[in-house]
């Protein structure tokens, strides 16, 4: 909004603009002076200022992997007097993430070589008749007892059946 005033404040004046957007024109000359005189800002933008380049160096010399907690604590460790919820809020301002412990699970591992199995019912998944069609599909669901399968085949013109099992072999 203060771009689109900005642009357009020679042309219509700023009161008559800020009457029909949602800004009041003390909100947009308090934004404009701290623009031009950045003493006029709040501590905690003065502070964020300060911090974010902090921040960014601390997460580089650490190979771009810390989180917000090691990285919170890693400034302590540095003297710097920051809570961890700011720490948070200003690596998401930055697009700063920690690295994830483990390896991402590869449930399918497709041969690009392999043909593609045939499309018998050639994307009609309707039927006029009962038991002429039936369709299925499975998926791979991760328990805290490992991994279970649930298969789903399908009637057209009845109900779902599902049958959940632990092999692969459902």
């Amino acid at each position: 909004m203060k771009r689109f005033i900005d642009d357009h404040r020679d042309v219509h004046g700023v009161e008559p603009i800020c009457k029909v957007l949602p800004i009041a024109p003390s909100t947009y000359y308090a934004h404009a002076a701290q623009r031009s005189d950045p003493e006029l800002r709040s501590a905690r933008a003065k502070t964020d200022e300060a911090l974010m380049p902090e921040i960014r160096r601390v997460w580089d010399e650490n190979f771009q992997v810390y989180g917000v907690r090691q990285l919170w604590r890693q400034m302590r460790r540095e003297q710097f007097a920051v809570a961890r919820c700011t720490v948070q809020r200003l690596m998401k301002r930055q697009g700063l993430r920690g690295v994830i412990r483990g390896k991402a699970v590869r449930t399918t591992v497709s041969d690009a070589k392999a043909p593609c199995p045939l499309d018998h019912v050639n994307r009609q998944f309707t039927s006029d008749r009962p038991n002429a069609l039936w369709v299925s599909d499975f998926t791979d669901v991760s328990t805290w007892q490992g991994w279970i399968y649930v298969v789903a085949p399908e009637k057209p013109l009845s109900n779902l059946q599902y049958h959940v099992c632990r092999p692969h072999d459902a």
